[in-house]
Order: C-alpha cells, then sequence, then structure tokens
C-alpha cells in the first residue's frame, strides 16, 4: 500500500484528532483543538504538521514538530510521530520522521527530542533512527464517577477562585503561569515572557475550561493553580498545576486542584487524565493521594544532529 506525506489542510483535522484518540487515548484530541493550534502557532516555532496518508486519501499518520523558539538555549527541535495501530507496519512513521527532521534541520535545530510510548518496539523503532533515552514522564487515570474526593476547606487568608473570575484581565494568572514553567522538570526549560501570545494561544484555547480551572488566591494575590481542559466528551485534562515559589509548602495546589476536581465531577466529567515527569516526586504524590493511577509511560529520547 502506498503511503503518502504532506502538509496538512485545513479539512485534515477530523483525521488527525481521530489518529491522535487512537494512538495515545490518554489525552484530549479535538478537530478545533488541532485547527485552532495550527492557525496560532509562533512564527518562530516553524511549525509543520504532517500527516500520511494512503492512496485513498485515509489519514493513518501524523507528526507534531516545532523549534523551541521559547527556550533558553538555541537550536532545539522536537517531533512527535504518531500512527494509527491499525495501520502499523506500512513505513507511515519512517516517511513521517524523515520529512520532519529535514524541516527541523533546516531551520537551526542540533538537537532533536521525541516522546515515545515505553514500549519495547516503539523504543527499539526510536533507538534505530539514533534516538537515545532519556527522561520518562507517566500519564495518569482517575475514574472521577467512583473516586473518593474529600472536601477540602481552605484555611483563612485563602480564597479559591475561577479562571474567569479573571476575565477581565487575566495578566496574573500569566505571570503565575511563567514563575511555575520556569522551574517545571524536563529536558528542555521554556521562558513564557510574551503576554499577548499566551492570551491567544493558552487563555483562547478551545479546550482550557475557565469555570474549571481553580486558582488559589491568599490575601488578594493569585499563589497556586490548577489549568483545567475539557474535551466536551466527559474527559478532563489536568493542564498544569503549580504554586509560586512564595507560597509553596502550604498545600496550595493541591487544595487547587481539589476543588477543580470537585468541579469536573459536579460538570458532568466522567475522566481525568494529567501527566507527570517521572523526577516530580511532589505532584505524583499529590495525584496519588487523589487517586490517581499510571496507565502508560513515555521515554522521551533525544538525537544530536551531526
Amino acid at each position: 500500500m502506498t503511503v503518502i506525506v504532506r502538509d496538512v489542510r485545513a479539512p485534515d483535522a477530523e483525521g488527525y484528532a481521530r489518529v491522535r484518540r487512537a494512538a495515545l487515548p490518554f489525552m484530549l484530541a479535538t478537530a478545533e483543538q488541532f485547527a485552532f493550534d495550527w492557525a496560532h502557532a509562533h512564527p518562530d516555532a516553524h511549525d509543520r504538521p504532517l500527516v500520511a496518508e494512503t492512496e485513498d486519501g485515509a489519514v493513518i499518520g501524523t507528526a507534531q514538530l516545532r523549534i523551541a523558539h521559547d527556550a533558553p538555549e538555541p537550536g532545539i527541535g522536537s517531533v512527535n510521530v504518531y500512527v494509527d495501530p491499525a495501520h502499523r507496519g506500512l513505513g507511515a512513521g519512517t516517511l513521517l520522521l524523515r520529512a520532519a527532521e529535514e524541516h527541523l534541520v533546516e531551520r537551526g535545530a542540533r538537537v532533536l527530542y521525541s516522546w515515545v510510548l515505553d514500549e519495547p518496539a516503539n523504543r527499539a523503532w526510536a533507538e534505530r533512527r539514533g534516538y537515545a533515552p532519556s527522561r520518562s514522564a507517566h500519564f495518569l487515570r482517575l475514574g472521577l464517577t467512583t473516586a473518593e474526593l474529600p472536601p477540602q476547606d481552605p484555611p483563612a487568608g485563602v480564597e479559591l477562585r475561577t479562571a474567569e473570575d479573571f476575565a477581565a484581565d487575566p495578566r496574573p494568572l500569566f505571570e503565575l503561569d511563567a514563575v511555575t514553567t520556569a522551574d517545571e522538570p524536563g529536558d528542555v526549560g521554556a521562558e513564557l515572557d510574551d503576554y499577548a501570545h499566551w492570551r491567544e494561544t493558552t487563555w483562547d484555547h478551545p479546550l482550557l475550561d475557565r469555570a474549571l480551572t481553580t486558582v488559589a488566591v491568599v490575601d488578594g494575590v493569585p499563589a497556586a493553580f490548577s489549568a483545567a481542559q475539557t474535551d466536551g466528551l466527559g474527559r478532563y485534562w489536568s493542564g498544569m498545576t503549580g504554586t509560586a515559589p512564595a507560597f509553596r509548602g502550604r498545600g496550595l495546589a493541591k487544595l487547587a486542584k481539589s476543588a477543580s476536581l470537585h468541579r469536573a465531577r459536579a460538570a458532568g466529567c466522567t475522566e481525568a487524565f494529567t501527566s507527570n515527569d517521572a523526577g516530580n516526586e511532589p505532584m505524583l504524590a499529590i495525584n496519588e493521594w487523589f487517586g490517581y493511577e499510571v496507565c502508560a509511560t513515555e521515554v522521551r529520547h533525544v538525537r544530536t544532529i551531526g
């Protein structure tokens, strides 16, 4: 069967999402989400989403690639390749990876990162193509319909608000997001310093559920938050949970996440998913307390060009 790799077109959004859900069922994936991401990609990221299709036009594979323009050091690229499990073995993944690497190297990438599911066949596939294993991260799942979620009352001086309460001026949440992202565990650092871009691509993202995103405010200052994403299909994703350095050690992240999960269940969500770096022991402990269980593991692989 002939497989063709090409740039995405607007009508591919549904097929792109379908492949992602089949290959990575623990993450949210909607056609609206991908169409939005493609339309709002930062020009310095040199995003070039690709699809692999069969000769009859069926999308069977996808590639998500970019230059890490927000990383402190230049020359870092990332590429994540996913193939519909029902169509593996046709060479789609190899063709997608080759096209992605060529695009990124032409735009200055000298180090490439790629997430690979921690399964022997997947890891062997990546290593044959020059990628070496690095750090790992866990996907976790919580069944909201049966989970025991003890209520947590905020202590004196702490107020729980939603992101919707900041709709008139979300800049304080941008600043909180920036300071918590700066020390998030990972191979590639990130610096959030473009408020306009953050507002366009994060605050206005179709998956962000402002009514469920919860912020712990201490004496009027946003101190911790738990960002919530929903797909309209009963699935909830914790996009980011963090606490500003000055407020850590007080259980505020746990408090915000607990309130967000309670709100999610009341809103009709049935499954909650999240992902944690394997070395992020504090967040893993919080999620274990809520009842999350590891449902899959990814290993980040790296290849140095030249």
